[in-house]
């Protein structure tokens, strides 16, 4: 009963820390990892409230097990194909590159014996995969171009961990009793892994199809839970990572037509245990060992971080990254890795070097853990302006009734109704920044060009009954317009407008629908106004419709007379004996300017007809 008190009490404590600190460091800008981190050296550490927190990091790296697992779901045999390259290409350079570079150091260092420098070396080498992932995923930059070259140098990474615990053996003092056991242990590998793939193809599917036709919901979470931790409990005993065995498994679902279902599944475990794994390894930082070695750790974490993120940096531009993508990538891969620990536990069991240097390694890795948040927030001030951030494109799914070029807020709006209709709506844009922010909305937008003929062919041009031009440039508008009608002349053409003088620009190309993009939001709010004025509702809605209808019949008139024509029409009198304001001011009105999706104001200052 005294043990079960103090787990939930430790699972109070731990929750508590984890509502208090999360927030707190968020609203900083520090982000949610260094506040996990923060609550459990206070719980921990400091406070002393929990002695076991090894016991907890063993259970809290299945956060990186559900992680990867879903990480996986994300990645289709055919993309992960297209990634080689850059796994083992580039993954391995990195390795290697870090691991020879930081094990020169150690012995440069003092480090006795080149087996113990040799480990210490490739074991720094290794990043967080935890730490890395989860800043990406809060930033909505995992679909970036540094953000899939910084997946591929961590998914090798964590295949690394394979063969570098493999070699303990035979850099340890005593040389291993059965030299075929290592022969053995990577054929036990290749046949797990053969069997993961027999049952990805022939058993999951069918097992969730009869699970979905019981309707169980309960069934179907339980199952999502089994298939992550068989899968990483069957490549644990086969001796790779649980993580990888979780990752082998989503990329063989990721094509399974029951993914979704299981992201969402997922999801929530991932979350509450990946927050418990940061805790935890707060929890585990040993004082004594950072009080007695103070002066070494001050000098080596610093020197592990500059070390790893130049020579990152450097392997990132010979992959041919951008100067600020390859900024990027180093600064968020420059910790030390959670397999780390694993590694230094194993050399030092195997006598390759001391528990008291292992336990130093351990700190080591933690602090550069801990700091890593703030090193992204660098990335900042060494980044260049001159390049426009660009993410993969990917058109995987695309393909709709209605194709929407540009999501700013007038395609926002725009794609509501569509939606709401039960209307399929496939959304290209060009900015990373407004697709990271419509994904944290559940937003499902494609990064792509759309004055580039090929990416309008990719997102479906040819099977969408209409195609609605929602940018905010009047030029890009114009050429979007022009690219479909010439290469797709049976493409409904619908467009958002810039103002009156862009209208009539459209009109002349003939597309089939277009409107001014405040033109009804200022109809709307005059008419709210007339009515907050005494005006009856009908009234208002009568002098609106009637304002609407004579500046179409302005437009059709400027259409074919030219802009001044219709001016006369400006004050005619409405259905109702109350003189509107003119809709061109004075000359002398001062130019203001408006922000991006609005303007007009500034073109009647300077005497150019009004935006609506």
């Amino acid at each position: 009963m005294a043990n079960t008190h103090a787990l939930f009490s430790e699972a109070l404590l731990l929750l508590g820390g984890a509502v208090l600190a999360a927030p707190i460091f968020k609203r900083l800008g520090l982000g949610t990892i260094l506040g996990y981190l923060a609550a459990g050296l206070v719980i921990g550490p400091i406070l002393n409230y929990i002695r076991d927190g090894e016991e907890i990091l063993g259970v809290a790296e299945l956060g990186i097990v559900f992680l990867l697992f879903l990480i996986g779901l994300e990645l289709q045999p055919s993309r992960l194909w297209q990634m080689r390259r850059e796994i083992f290409g580039l993954g391995s350079l990195q390795v290697v590159a870090t691991g020879i570079t930081l094990a020169a150091l150690a012995l440069l260092l003092g480090v006795e014996g080149w087996q113990a420098a040799l480990i210490i070396g490739f074991g720094l080498a290794l990043s967080s995969t935890a730490f890395a992932l989860q800043i990406l995923d809060e930033k909505g930059e995992t679909n970036t171009r540094y953000g899939q070259r910084s997946f591929s140098l961590l998914l090798f990474q964590d295949l690394a961990i394979v063969p570098l615990l493999a070699l303990i053996p035979l850099l340890a003092k005593q040389a291993p009793e059965d030299t075929t056991s290592a022969f053995q242990d990577f054929l036990v590998a290749i046949a797990a892994i053969l069997s993961m793939l027999v049952i990805g193809r022939y058993v999951l599917n069918p097992l969730f199809q009869i699970i979905a036709r019981t309707g169980a919901r309960e069934a179907m979470i339980a199952a999502a839970l089994f298939v992550v931790l068989g899968s990483a409990t069957l490549l644990q005993y086969a001796g790779l990572s649980m993580a990888m065995g979780a990752f082998l498994a989503g990329v063989l679902l990721s094509e399974s037509s029951y993914r979704h279902e299981l992201e969402a599944d997922i999801e929530p475990f991932r979350g509450i245990l990946l927050a418990l794994f940061f805790m935890a390894v707060g929890l585990s930082l040993d004082i004594d060992v950072v009080f007695r070695n103070y002066q070494i750790i001050l000098i080596a974490v610093p020197v592990l971080m500059l070390v790893k993120a130049i020579v990152i940096y450097l392997i990132c531009r010979l992959g041919r990254s951008p100067h600020n993508d390859a900024v990027r990538v180093a600064l968020l891969l420059l910790q030390g890795g959670e397999f780390g620990f694993v590694l230094f536990t194993a050399a030092s069991a195997a006598g390759i070097f001391s528990s008291a240097v292992a336990s130093l390694l351990v700190v080591i890795v933690t602090v550069s853990m801990a700091l890593t948040p703030i090193a992204s927030l660098l990335s900042r001030y060494l980044m260049t302006e001159d390049a426009r951030e660009e993410i993969e494109e990917d058109f995987e799914g695309a393909g709709s009734d209605v194709l929407m070029i540009g999501f700013s807020r007038f395609g926002q709006i725009a794609s509501q109704i569509l939606l709401a209709s039960g209307r399929d709506v496939t959304v290209i844009d060009y900015s990373a920044d407004r697709i990271r922010q419509a994904a944290s909305f559940g937003f499902r937008i494609y990064f792509g060009d759309g004055t580039r003929k090929e990416v309008l062919r990719t997102a479906g041009i040819e099977r969408a009954k209409i195609v609605a031009v929602c940018t905010h440039k009047a030029d890009i508008t114009d050429k979007i317009v022009d690219l479909v009608q010439s290469e797709y002349p049976n493409a409904r053409v619908f467009v958002r407008s810039y103002d009156r003088i862009h209208t009539l620009s459209l009109r002349a190309r003939g597309v089939d629908f277009e409107v001014r993009e405040t033109l009804e939001s200022g109809l709307l709010f005059g008419r709210k106004a007339l009515e907050a004025l005494g005006m009856s509702d009908e009234e208002a809605l009568a002098i609106m419709n009637d304002i609407r209808r004579r500046d179409e019949a302005r437009l059709v008139l400027q259409a074919a007379e030219g802009l001044a024509a219709g001016r006369d029409m400006l004050h005619s009198r409405p259905v109702r004996p109350v003189r509107p304001e003119p809709l061109i001011k004075p000359r002398h009105t001062e130019q203001v300017e408006e922000d991006e999706d609005e303007g007009g104001i500034g073109a009647l200052a300077a005497g150019r007809p009004t935006a609506d």
